[in-house]
């Protein structure tokens, strides 16, 4: 029932903000925080770069039934840090072309957080480099700049999901993944409104946990700029996998954006899983540093 209400209202609030989108602010004097929000797509020869790093830590987890209960291998971490590049190649600034990579460093047995920085290789540890994906962003729909939908086909790199100690460090499905993008900026300026609908087809490796599903996760973010170089915003995201494995999580979530000068910005996240069907129930730090030009 949750999950059903989560979508509904991302449902409603995206179909209330597509009806708006002749709204739309001039960008004159804008921060590219306020700008260059994931909806809007770049000047040909333009380029984006996003360094994104994030720590998710967990001692707790729910069985199928939502029933909480103490992670069995004490504190677990995963941390994955993502270099996505894209440059806009298009005339009319409608289609941008980019790479995404992921790298992944994971510890279990109870180890601190922190434990994932000493990337190693042991009985509760595991690194490497775990999939790269060319992606696609486009916007469809010419007369609304502030919705694009952006694909990318993620393909693993490594043979096996988790080592002979046990140790988690990726999926080995094949990723086909879709984006939507979709933000409102309120006439005040001072207020944002930026929606999201992920959809995944997960398939090719029989020994994968998320081999033949498909996951479908809204999210809606409500960011405030109490200057045109600051934001901070709350978000509520949720997950559903249907398929040979099902799986559903809703997290909570803050954080804030600071431009510090014409090219970068940096970023930063903390999100708590408040319920799920057989996942972990832990929280996330995150931090990114992004360039234009």
């Amino acid at each position: 029932m949750k999950q059903n209400l989560a979508i509904i209202i991302f449902a409603t609030v995206l179909a209330v903000s597509l009806q708006s989108y002749g709204q739309e602010e001039v960008e004159v004097n804008k921060s590219n925080i306020q700008t260059y929000t994931p909806s809007k797509l770049l000047d040909k020869g333009q380029w984006d770069i996003k360094f994104f790093n994030s720590i998710y830590t967990q001692t707790k987890s729910a069985n199928g039934s939502g029933v909480r209960s103490l992670d069995k291998n004490g504190r677990s971490n995963f941390f994955t840090t993502t270099l996505d590049v894209f440059t806009g190649i298009s005339d009319n600034n409608r289609i941008n072309i980019g790479l995404l990579i992921e790298y992944r460093s994971n510890t279990i047995g109870g180890k601190s957080a922190t434990s994932v920085f000493s990337l190693a290789n042991d009985v509760n540890s595991r690194k490497g480099l775990s999939s790269f994906a060319p992606a696609l962003k486009w916007q469809p729909i010419e007369s609304v700049s502030n919705f694009s939908i952006q694909s990318a086909f993620y393909i693993p790199l490594n043979k096996d999901e988790t080592d002979v100690n046990g140790v988690y460090l990726d999926q080995t499905a094949y990723m086909f993944q879709n984006r939507f993008f979709y933000d409102y900026t309120l006439p005040s300026g001072n207020w944002q409104l930026f929606t999201e609908l992920a959809t995944e087809y997960n398939f090719g490796s029989e020994d994968s946990f998320a081999n033949n599903t498909l996951v479908f996760a809204p999210g809606v973010f409500m960011s405030y700029f109490p200057s045109d170089k600051s934001t901070i915003l709350g978000f509520i995201q949720h997950s559903q996998r249907f398929g040979d494995f099902t799986q559903d999580y809703t997290a909570l979530g803050f954080g804030g954006k600071y431009q510090l000068n014409k090219t970068l910005n940096l970023e930063a996240l903390y999100s708590k899983f408040v319920r799920g069907n057989d996942t972990g129930l832990g929280q996330s730090f995150n931090i990114g540093l992004r360039a234009l030009f």
